[in-house]
């Protein structure tokens, strides 16, 4: 047994450059593991400077000054941002507050067509199992509602460091951006010598992480303006909240479709019940996925992600359960990651061999 342990050691640990690289990493994780909460802005302003930096690139290509690319950058996302706080969430506030408040009629109105079922398929339901249904969905509906109203009293004790992390985070977007080389290169004094392995594994990654990120946020916007502009002329209640939450359910590859299917389902039934507008809702709604998955994200990512979807899920629920929000946003650029470094290790560890055997 300790043949075998010492054989996979030397295997793969043997090489330097594969003890760095594992060194890097376990610290990474471990900063990650213990500081994450604290670390939350730095995160913040690490996705956005991926974000823009593509932008800034274009502008700095164009014979813009770096220093006033950021700068201009930076100041319409502030701009936008304001538009997005003053302007679009009061609404979805609003809208998310009347779908609270109109739940007790919208489940009477389900209740109506849930006990025509047993009239219609007497084989298939019975009253009392209808009954039992309706009960439990009072019941849950009643707890859901209790917890989204006095979810923002909760969070108003947060709302000083929220405060702060608007002040500090374009700060540390607009330095990031600014001095990008000048902070890789002060990091890169503190990684050891014949680093080639990480540095290989970092380059890959890097470019991967910010096609991704700048992906994700364009395939997040197309689909929300296309839900919204589908559920608007179909004339579904609270179209604008429900296209938000279709939007942000591509940040989790296929579970986030999954789950939001389920409140448009219950708006478009408890709107119109069991009907031919119903059906043509599910069907656009099916077909605006489709589409997500088989044409925009190809064009989007192209190369950029190339992991197999069993994968990518366990990524969603592995660093989900670990990290919880980050960790699901991060889970597709880890899962590369972690397939960079998978890529670059038997090669290492297949040139020592063969090493080996011709000095043998």
């Amino acid at each position: 047994m300790l043949d075998i342990v010492r054989g996979w050691y030397n295997r793969n640990f043997s090489d330097p450059q594969a003890v760095i690289l594992s060194m890097v990493l376990l610290l990474a994780f471990a900063m990650l593991w213990f500081f994450g909460d604290i670390l939350t802005p730095v995160l913040v302003a690490l996705v956005l400077a991926y974000l823009f930096e593509g932008i800034v690139a274009i502008m700095v290509r164009w014979g813009a000054p770096r220093t006033l690319s950021v700068l201009i950058v930076l100041l319409l996302f502030i701009a936008l941002s304001v538009v997005i706080v003053f302007g679009l969430l009061p609404v979805l506030s609003q809208q998310l507050t009347q779908m609270v408040r109109e739940l007790p009629g919208m489940i009477a109105k389900g209740q109506e067509q849930l006990l025509r079922l047993p009239e219609m398929y007497p084989d298939v339901f019975t009253v009392e199992q209808i009954t039992d249904l309706i009960n439990e969905v009072r019941a849950e509906a009643g707890s859901v509602g209790q917890n989204i109203l006095t979810f923002s009293v909760a969070r108003l004790g947060t709302l000083v460091m929220i405060t702060i992390y608007a002040v500090l985070v374009p700060f540390m977007v607009f330095f990031a951006l600014k001095d990008k080389d000048k902070i890789l290169a002060w990091a890169s004094k503190f990684v050891p010598r014949r680093s080639e392995l990480s540095f290989k594994v970092w380059r890959d990654v890097d470019q991967k992480m910010a096609n991704y990120i700048r992906g994700k946020f364009i395939e997040i916007v197309i689909v929300w303006v296309a839900t919204y502009v589908v559920f608007a002329l179909m004339g579904l209640n609270y179209s604008l909240l429900l296209s938000a939450l279709v939007g942000l359910s591509v940040i989790i590859p296929y579970v986030g479709a999954v789950v939001v299917t389920v409140p448009i389902a219950l708006i478009g039934f408890f709107q119109w019940g069991f009907t031919a507008h119903l059906g043509w809702l599910l069907l656009l709604y099916q077909i605006i996925q489709v589409l997500d998955g088989n044409v925009l994200v190809p064009l989007l990512f192209s190369e950029a992600v190339n992991i197999h979807p069993l994968a990518i899920i366990v990524a969603v629920l592995f660093f989900g359960g670990l990290f919880g929000v980050w960790g699901v946003f991060f889970a597709i650029p880890l899962a590369t990651l972690i397939q960079a470094v998978l890529n670059a290790w038997p090669r290492q560890a297949l040139a020592m061999a063969d090493s080996e055997q011709a000095v043998s």
